[in-house]
């Protein structure tokens, strides 16, 4: 008599998921490109497309809201194109498409090219000012195709320095690239695992979007109200179970912001939506580096502000005493920056002197500081601001300089009026405020201390960031 069969959970999963091709070129994958005011960058982006050892099968470029000639540039490149790479004959089609104004911005262009990349294996997430290393793609695939558990994987980013002209702009542009190169080895060092596969350049597994789309009851992958849309469906993944890698070498140059103002204006938006994200989801593991990043900030933020202040009320009444321990954190610090210079690719002597000058990274970690700030206070007071038009006038060199204003009034006037209390007080009193003050600053700085050297003595296994 024979036996009757039951599908068992692995069956199921294959009906609902088929299994993703075993091999890089088997596997069909199409590029979309959000453009939005991209004339100077896009040409160069769709060629490092066209020039991979490993081409995608088609490439969308998305251009919304633009008034420049963005749509122009990107259309000289539209058609079959063909790469024969060794034995490789493969063949590329480039569609522009101009989407007009478009309410949704950036979200809405990513789910209307979800839209014409959905029957195809994997979509290839690419921003107009991004250039991919050659061998990108072929490493991002190489790698999301080794393992069906993996819903999406990042490239290294890093930063072209010959973009900045000005000595302010080389300033931001090698600060963004610590800052980028430290998150890299980070995540790089954590088996891999990133809590953000960023939009810049990461490969997405359709089947992984399409489940997270019906776990969520979403009607498309991107959802428009959250400002960091990338966090949020790396999160989804997560929850349905996917891994979301960075890649050990693929690699991707992206869009520095050149200006106060436009690095300002993102990090706004990416702290802001950060936050959003960990207060709806507080107990999420996948987000717990996220609360990891947002305490070690307001650790380091406070650190600062009560070392000038306390210096501050210690010399108006002739009661500072310098202790040479305090030349520790620094040193740390500053030999924590050259590990961190010479663990990113194409290292140069003057990466080194930014970290050896130390003054340098404090600047650029006060400026992360009131972005951070700024973040919180917008997410906790219920501010309604779109954060996405605010980046798009800041890189486009809108908007005024009086947030920043106000800003520094503020701050001055908070001080004045500490200040002047301070100097009310009686000596019992200061005394007693600068004992505590002082031993409340130590127990930070040696806990701040002993993570940075954990940093500076973990092995890097060969990863570059």
């Amino acid at each position: 008599m024979p036996q009757s069969v039951t599908p068992d959970l692995l069956d199921l999963e294959r009906l609902l998921d088929p299994p993703a091709r075993r091999h890089v070129e088997d596997a069909r994958i199409a590029a979309i490109l959000p453009a939005y005011n991209e004339e100077a960058s896009i040409g160069a982006t769709i060629e490092s497309l066209l020039a991979q050892t490993r081409v995608p099968d088609a490439v969308f470029v998305l251009v919304n809201n633009s008034t420049d000639e963005t749509y122009w540039v990107a259309r000289e490149y539209q058609g079959e194109h063909r790469r024969s790479y060794r034995d490789s004959l493969m063949t590329c089609t480039v569609t522009v498409v101009d989407m007009g104004e478009v309410p949704d911005k950036k979200v809405g262009a990513l789910n209307y090219g979800f839209a014409l990349a959905k029957d195809y294996d994997y979509l290839l997430g690419v921003d107009g000012d991004t250039v991919l290393d050659r061998r990108c793609v072929q490493h991002l695939t190489e790698e999301i195709v080794s393992d069906s558990r993996i819903g999406g994987v990042s490239a290294i980013y890093g930063f072209d320095q010959d973009v900045a002209r000005t000595p302010l702009q080389r300033f931001l542009v090698r600060s963004q690239r610590f800052q980028f190169a430290g998150f890299n080895m980070d995540n790089l060092l954590r088996s891999r695992n990133m809590a953000v596969l960023g939009g810049q350049c990461s490969l997405l597994n359709v089947a992984a979007m399409k489940r997270t789309m019906i776990a969520n009851r979403q009607d498309t992958p991107w959802v428009v109200d959250s400002e960091i849309e990338d966090s949020l469906l790396s999160l989804q993944l997560r929850s349905a179970g996917y891994r979301t890698k960075i890649s050990a070498s693929a690699r991707a140059s992206v869009g520095a912001m050149t200006t106060i103002r436009s690095l300002d204006a993102q990090q706004v938006k990416w702290n802001a939506g950060g936050v959003e994200l960990i207060l709806g989801n507080p107990l999420h593991p996948n987000l717990r580096l996220r609360w990891r990043e947002n305490v070690a900030m307001l650790m380091n933020l406070a650190s600062r502000v009560l070392f000038v202040a306390l210096a501050a009320a210690a010399l108006s009444i002739h009661a500072f005493e310098f202790a040479w321990w305090w030349v520790i954190p620094p040193v740390v610090s500053v030999l924590l920056a050259v590990r961190t210079a010479t663990s990113m690719r194409g290292w140069t002597g003057r990466d080194v002197l930014y970290a050896l000058a130390f003054v340098p990274g404090e600047a650029y970690m006060l400026l992360r500081g009131v972005h951070f700030l700024k973040a919180w206070t917008q997410v906790l007071s219920r501010s309604e601001r779109d954060n996405w038009a605010a980046q798009a006038r800041a890189e486009s060199g809108q908007g005024g300089a009086g947030g920043v204003i106000l800003a520094v009034l503020g701050g001055a006037a908070i001080a004045a009026v500490v200040g002047w209390g301070w100097l009310q007080l009686d000596a019992v009193w200061q005394h007693l405020l600068l004992t505590v003050g002082w031993t409340a600053l130590a127990a930070v700085t040696v806990a701040q201390t002993l993570a940075m050297l954990r940093k500076l003595f973990r092995r890097h296994r060969g990863f570059t960031a």
